[in-house]
């Protein structure tokens, strides 16, 4: 095993294929932020996201994707040179990943890229345990999507956090009012087919709340006119906020999201209080800036 790689699995308490596989995604996300940090990437956009609020802010769940925004909207801008700076950096501490961009079929600002590695032979390269490998099959992959929003709303504040493995380097990243923000503008917004339910979201609502983090509503509010969920020509204010929540909590189906974030949590009993009642209570604790 890399020793860089050996060091930064020595924080992580795995036992279960689940427990390894999300470590392993997690070093590969680590890593791919010091090849974009290598890259200069972090001047022209800023991290954000469940990956961000994990990494840098201590959120107690694992997350998937990398998300990032550019500073100010861009129409020129290409994922496309930095593929190769997180391809090499992860193939320096000895992983042996494709980064592949997505072609756009449609129209969108969002430009997208996978991470995408053989899951067993890199569980076998971090050592995990005869029982869990011989279990795993040679066709599983590991994906992590990378997503940069080129036509960020406006409003937002960024701030530097230093991550000190696999060597210390700096990302730029939303501050947490404004991750607040983002977070419940997908609750509010984000579609999923199949009468599918992020949990995941619900879960930082949670967190957040809990931590007494306050919602920068200014930079909701651009979020929501630029998906055209806020028309009115006045400000959004706070009893606005909350409608809109108590409107969206009454469709949830807790218990599949519950199921949804079961994978990403260690504790399950985290999630026993899940229902509309209990999120409709978390109302009265929101603080919004």
């Amino acid at each position: 095993m890399n020793s860089a790689v050996e060091s930064m699995l020595e924080k992580y308490k795995c036992e279960s294929r689940a427990d390894y596989e999300n470590a392993l995604k997690e070093i590969i996300q680590e890593v791919a932020l010091l090849a974009l940090w290598r890259a200069k990437f972090f001047q022209h956009a800023a991290f954000y996201g469940g990956t961000a609020l994990r990494i840098l802010y201590g959120l107690d769940r694992f997350s998937e994707d990398l998300d990032f925004s550019l500073l100010k909207p861009s129409t020129e801008f290409d994922i496309t040179p930095y593929l190769g700076a997180i391809e090499a950096e992860l193939g320096g501490m000895d992983f042996n990943v494709e980064v592949v961009k997505v072609e756009k079929r449609i129209d969108t600002p969002i430009e997208s890229a996978f991470i995408k590695a053989g899951t067993k032979e890199h569980l076998l390269q971090i050592e995990v345990p005869e029982i869990i490998a011989e279990r795993i099959a040679r066709t599983d992959r590991l994906k992590i999507k990378l997503e940069v929003d080129t036509d960020p709303p406006s409003g937002f504040e960024t701030e530097g956090k230093t991550l000190l493995q696999p060597i210390a380097f700096a990302v730029n990243t939303y501050k947490q009012p404004d991750l607040f923000a983002g977070k419940i503008h997908a609750i509010l917004q984000r579609a999923w087919a199949g009468g599918r339910i992020k949990g995941r979201d619900y879960y930082d609502l949670v967190w957040y709340v809990g931590r007494g983090t306050s919602v920068h509503l200014s930079h909701l509010e651009q979020r929501l006119r630029q998906t055209g969920a806020w028309t009115s020509e006045e400000p959004m204010t706070q009893q606005d906020l909350c409608r809109l929540l108590e409107e969206k909590f009454s469709l949830i189906d807790f218990e599949l999201a519950k199921k949804d974030v079961l994978p990403f949590i260690k504790d399950s009993a985290a999630v026993e209080l899940w229902s509309p009642d209990f999120f409709l209570s978390l109302l009265l604790r929101l603080k919004v800036s």
